[in-house]
């Protein structure tokens, strides 16, 4: 199981949004659904899908986030995959431009798709629930990365802390490391010198990236997009809960803000187990029990999910 998951909030569109992703991107199936009853939301779809082996969980739990670029996941789309073609780039190039076409349905251009001095094809793309994609053809000789990639953008009062917040992150998580890291030069304005163009760091075991925008955005960070951590026992899952946790009334049913504003959801791989597997009525002794924590308590789930 994937240790870092990102998990998306719809309002009632979760499952039909596993599906249109999974028709798009190579590598990707939906993995189970579940359903959430008698939450302050009502009944709640939960569906855990792959795009392309990147492990998604989504939920459809009211109209209270919306989707912003604050959070988007770069598409790698590297000739290398398409290593038995006769011509792998002009392979790589039909399919991202297809994977374009079908989140372009609906959805708006922030970048067109286009050649850029970092890729010979690149475009931003949010699509029609609002999710944005960067799709970019990548060089066979990089250094090689993962299909996808989620992606932070440091907006408003957090421009400038990107390296920073990088930084804290390699201290948080285990199996973790640095990757690249490109400054700006000057000469980028609104954008001062020094501040991150990009970089990328591994958590673990799953890359990241994060970058810093000072043009005048109107979004940051919000529960629209959380990553949920997948913690081995309770030990683990107060040690993350510990560092990551900055804002107290946010604290609930697991999820948490970071000092960045940035959502965790501080769960245990067990607990993943239980709601993909168990019964109805298992999975609503679950819900009963994780509703009225703020850090989750691994023995009282437990209990619950083995009562009888």
């Amino acid at each position: 199981m994937q240790k870092i998951i990102p998990h998306l909030w719809f309002n009632t569109e979760a499952k039909e949004a596993a599906q249109f992703y999974t028709s798009v991107f190579p590598g990707s199936k939906i993995t189970h659904t579940s359903v959430l009853k008698n939450t302050p939301s009502g009944d709640c779809d939960i569906v855990g899908f792959t795009l392309w082996d990147h492990e998604f969980m989504a939920i459809s739990a009211g109209p209270y986030f919306t989707f912003n670029p604050s959070v988007s996941f770069i598409v790698n789309v590297d000739p290398l995959f398409f290593g038995k073609a006769p011509d792998r780039e002009k392979a790589a190039r039909e399919k991202l431009d297809a994977m374009w076409d079908q989140l372009m349905d609906g959805g708006t251009a922030l970048m067109p798709l286009n050649e850029y001095p970092f890729s010979k094809r690149f475009g931003w793309v949010k699509d029609k629930y609002g999710v944005s994609w960067q799709l970019m053809l990548t060089n066979p000789e990089g250094e090689q990365r993962p299909a996808i990639i989620p992606t932070l953008v440091f907006v408003n009062d957090n421009c400038g802390k990107a390296e920073e917040a990088i930084n804290f992150y390699l201290s948080v998580f285990k199996n973790s490391k640095p990757g690249n890291l490109r400054l700006r030069p000057k000469g980028m304005e609104p954008d001062k010198e020094g501040t991150v163009l990009f970089g990328d760091f591994m958590l673990e075991n799953s890359w990241f990236a994060a970058m810093d925008s000072a043009h005048d955005h109107k979004f940051n960070f919000n529960e629209a997009i959380s990553f949920l951590v997948n913690c081995t026992d309770q030990t683990e899952l107060d040690a993350y809960w510990d560092k990551l946790s900055a804002v107290p009334q946010s604290e609930q049913c697991g999820w948490c803000k970071d000092k960045y504003g940035l959502s965790w959801q501080i769960s245990s791989a067990e607990m993943q187990e239980m709601m993909s597997k168990g019964s109805q009525a298992q999975i609503d002794r679950l819900v009963k029990t994780f509703m009225p924590m703020k850090k989750l308590d691994i023995a009282k789930l437990e209990a619950a999910y083995a009562e009888k």
